[in-house]
């Protein structure tokens, strides 16, 4: 899953019964969750964006994946 050049590493926890993701490649810590696949992209979105006004706000340059 891939978005605005940010890649999502996906887990699925069968205790909770969610799927869970964190932001693959910076050093951010930046997760989300969804139940569904849909629900899951769109937390995905959401946590970009979010991450990325964040950063502006606070006048910081967002973190880039690392490229292989």
């Amino acid at each position: 899953m891939r978005y605005q050049g940010y890649a999502a590493r996906i887990e699925y926890s069968d205790d909770d019964g969610l799927f869970i993701g964190h932001i693959a490649g910076i050093r951010d810590v930046i997760g989300f969750h969804g139940e569904s696949v849909s629900e899951l992209r769109g937390a995905f979105e959401e946590a970009v964006d979010d991450y990325l006004a964040t950063c502006e706000k606070l006048g910081r340059e967002p973190q880039r994946p690392v490229s292989h």
